[in-house]
């Protein structure tokens, strides 16, 4: 379907998928009812049975979609919004909560990117330790994010790398896009098959390609988010929000699976800390925190700002592949009026007014 004749599309040459063009007319002419109980999920299910698969028809029709409250933290009076578990945007809450007791330096120094991947290395640690289904397990929102306990993991972070640990805290290949009109309606979404293709999978004769999300399960029967049937894997696309005191600033979100919360911390911080627009804050040189002690840094991260993380125990590596340090979107509502877009040049998205 994606390389007709073996070969990739050229620049300029025209792309059809007649099956997509006709799956995408029977969703729409059917509320999309054909996709979940329809010919297209009698297609899909028989592809799945005929090629090891385990998705029926069963599991079609009873899918179901939720409208759930986000949730949300304080940094520095604005407002940080996400979806609740079972997707990931918890991890960039933490991260915030955990930076925002800091006094952040100035911006080109090593101690600025110490204090930021620290904040995101306990935060994903706490993430992947209790994130999951809460349909299937209770996971501590409130808890990770009460203020006593983001001081406790703060109080962690020193003058050397750390290799995080998940806390104990008290009971209790993505797309983006945003959107803003003129009567001040506001959208932040994202979509993603995972992994670049999903399963590596399209249906035949529907132009569909199958997601892969299950490989967000555990296969340790001791951890939450273990893989059951009926249960919803740890999500890794995390559309964001931002506000400040209660008004709408707009809506975010930075693509590339483990990156996003990172990006998200980024890109908040580079707004809100020093002071960039929308454009500035997402071409701001990036870094993501892999594993460990492991940092990769964009070439752009001056050379003495990695010899100092260098210094501090983080082992630095410098690459500028997209699939790291993500790409994202933002649009800011302007205080006197009307918005200003970013759109970073990483990836191929754009900015544009109607």
């Amino acid at each position: 379907m994606f390389a007709p004749g073996g070969r990739a599309p050229a620049a300029g040459q025209r792309w059809r998928s007649p099956d997509l063009a006709q799956t995408l007319r029977r969703i729409a002419t059917t509320g999309s009812d054909d996709f979940y109980t329809g010919k297209l999920a009698e297609q899909i299910a028989a592809f799945a049975a005929g090629s090891g698969g385990y998705l029926s028809e069963a599991d079609l029709a009873g899918h179901t979609s939720t409208w759930v409250a986000p949730i949300t933290v304080d940094y520095r009076g604005y407002g940080v919004w996400e979806l609740p578990p079972n997707g990931q945007g918890l991890a960039a809450l933490l991260a915030l909560g955990i930076l925002g007791g800091f006094e952040m330096p100035p911006y080109q120094s090593g101690e600025r990117y110490h204090l930021q991947i620290e904040a995101a290395k306990l935060a994903l640690a706490d993430a992947h330790r209790y994130v999951a289904d809460p349909d299937h397990a209770a996971v501590p929102v409130a808890g990770l994010l009460d203020p006593g306990y983001l001081r406790r993991r703060r109080e962690l972070i020193g003058a050397r790398a750390l290799l995080p640990q998940p806390g104990e805290p008290d009971p209790g290949g993505t797309v983006y896009l945003c959107a803003a009109d003129a009567d001040g309606v506001m959208v932040s979404l994202i979509q993603s098959n995972y992994l670049g293709f999903g399963a590596h999978v399209v249906v035949p004769g529907t132009g569909v390609s199958l997601q892969c999300r299950g490989a967000g399960f555990s296969l340790d029967e001791d951890h939450p988010g273990c893989l059951a049937p009926g249960k919803r894997p740890y999500h890794t696309i995390i559309p964001g929000f931002l506000t400040c005191g209660g008004t709408p600033v707009g809506p975010f979100g930075i693509m590339g699976g483990h990156m996003q919360p990172q990006g998200h911390l980024q890109l908040v911080s580079n707004t809100v800390d020093y002071g960039m627009d929308a454009q500035a804050a997402l071409d701001a040189p990036r870094w993501y925190w892999a594993r460990g002690r492991r940092v990769h840094a964009e070439p752009r991260v001056p050379a003495a700002v990695r010899a100092d993380l260098t210094a501090r125990g983080h082992e630095v590596t410098t690459d500028d592949a997209v699939d790291l340090v993500g790409c994202g979107q933002a649009i800011w509502r302007l205080a006197e009026g009307g918005y200003v877009a970013g759109t970073e040049a990483r990836a191929d998205g754009c900015a544009l007014g109607y």
